[in-house]
């Protein structure tokens, strides 16, 4: 339980412990905060991938989310429907279409992202004030240490089909 880390402060040493926790916590807030009602984990996370890294090949748009083609496929044919993202041609190669976020599609991101930190604000205000300053300093002091950690785990080239060239982005 990640309780138990706080109740004993020299846990969280061993970096497998640490993994844990840290899944652990990433886990229980998504649950938490993460809105299903009108579309799946991984059609937002499909989308927002596209508004974060730009537009993609289908295929390695597939890859990158984990799901087959075929499967990918579908997702973006229902995107499309309901205006959420486009095909485009590859301005690098007139013989690829790829796959962009719309407008539309990013103002629903937007509005989901909203929703989100209400919800998530409001499970915060059932905190005391001082649990709310220790959850505070921890996060910022793990999002910069996590976000270094990942840096070179995800490099966007690969949806495009370009080689990482080694640059920080």
């Amino acid at each position: 339980m990640i309780l138990e880390s706080v109740d004993h402060p020299d846990r969280g040493q061993d970096p497998l412990e640490t993994a844990h926790a840290l899944a652990e916590t990433a886990s229980a807030v998504i649950r938490a905060v993460t809105d299903r009602r009108d579309m799946s984990f991984t059609t937002a996370s499909t989308l927002a991938r596209l508004e974060r890294e730009g537009p993609a090949r289908l295929t390695a748009l597939a890859a990158a989310e984990g799901v087959a083609q075929p499967s990918m496929t579908q997702l973006v044919q229902r995107l499309e429907r309901r205006g959420l993202a486009s095909r485009v041609d590859d301005p690098g190669d007139g013989r690829v279409t790829l796959v962009a976020v719309t407008d539309a599609g990013r103002d629903l991101l937007a509005e989901r992202r909203r929703t989100r930190d209400a919800r998530l604000a409001g499970l915060l205000a059932e905190l005391t004030a001082e649990e709310q300053q220790a959850l505070g300093a921890a996060v910022r002091t793990a999002l910069p240490l996590v976000l270094r950690m990942l840096e070179g785990d995800a490099a966007p080239d690969h949806l495009s089909g370009r080689h990482n060239s080694g640059s920080v982005r």
